[in-house]
C-alpha cells in the first residue's frame, strides 16, 4: 500500500510539472520573445489576415504565382500527401492533369521542362514555397495576364531573385520561395 502511494504522488506530481507547469512555461516563453511564430506566422495586410506564411494556399489564376500541389486541397487539419502508388495510374492521371493545365499557359512542354515542384504534391500536403525554378519557370505567363511591359518583367525576375530564401542554418532544406509572400509582392508591383 505504501508504494500505491508513493506512485499516486509521483504520478500527481509529473501530471502537474509536465501538463501544467512545463506547458506554461514554453508558452509565456514564446509568446514573450517569438510573438510572431508561437501565433502561427500570420501574414496581416491593411488590417486584413490573409493568411498564414507556413501554410499554402491554392492560386489558380494565370496572373498569380502558382503554389505546389496538394493532395488535401491545402487543409492544415489533415496534413499528409496522398500515399498513392509512384507507379500507379491515379497519379499519373493526377500528374497528367497538372501537365495539361501548364501546357494550356505555358504551351507543348516536355515533363522534363516543367519543374518537378509544380507536378507533384508536397510529402505535407501544405507546402507553401516552390523552388526558384519554379518561380522563374512562372514569369512569362504572369507577365502575359497581367499585361506587363519588358521592364515590369524584369522587374518581376528581380522580386523573385530578392524573395529566394536561403537553406535553414545554410545546410537544410534547399532555396525556396514563399508563394503567398511572392504573390502579395506582385500586386504590390502591378500597383506601383
Amino acid at each position: 500500500m505504501k508504494n500505491l502511494w508513493i506512485g499516486l504522488k509521483l504520478l500527481l506530481a509529473m501530471t502537474v510539472i509536465t501538463g501544467i507547469i512545463y506547458p506554461l512555461f514554453i508558452t509565456g516563453f514564446a509568446q514573450l520573445f517569438f510573438s510572431d511564430k508561437a501565433n502561427g506566422s500570420m501574414i496581416i495586410k491593411e488590417h486584413k489576415l490573409i493568411g498564414s506564411e507556413l501554410i499554402g494556399q491554392k492560386f489558380t489564376h494565370p496572373g498569380n504565382f502558382w503554389g505546389r500541389p496538394s493532395a488535401i486541397g491545402n487543409n492544415p487539419l489533415p496534413s499528409g500527401g496522398s500515399n498513392l502508388s509512384p507507379v500507379g495510374e491515379e497519379l499519373k492521371e493526377q500528374v497528367q492533369a497538372r501537365i495539361d493545365t501548364i501546357q494550356k499557359y505555358h504551351g507543348n512542354l516536355s515533363i522534363n521542362q516543367i519543374p518537378k515542384d509544380l507536378l507533384f504534391a508536397s510529402a505535407s500536403g501544405v507546402d507553401p514555397h516552390i523552388s526558384p525554378s519554379a518561380a522563374y519557370f512562372q514569369v512569362d505567363r504572369i507577365a502575359k495576364a497581367r499585361n506587363f511591359d519588358n521592364i515590369q518583367k524584369i522587374n518581376l525576375k528581380e522580386l523573385i531573385k530578392k524573395s529566394i530564401e536561403s537553406p535553414d542554418l545554410v545546410i537544410f532544406g534547399d532555396s525556396r520561395v514563399n508563394v503567398l509572400e511572392l504573390n502579395l509582392k506582385l500586386n504590390d508591383l502591378k500597383n506601383n
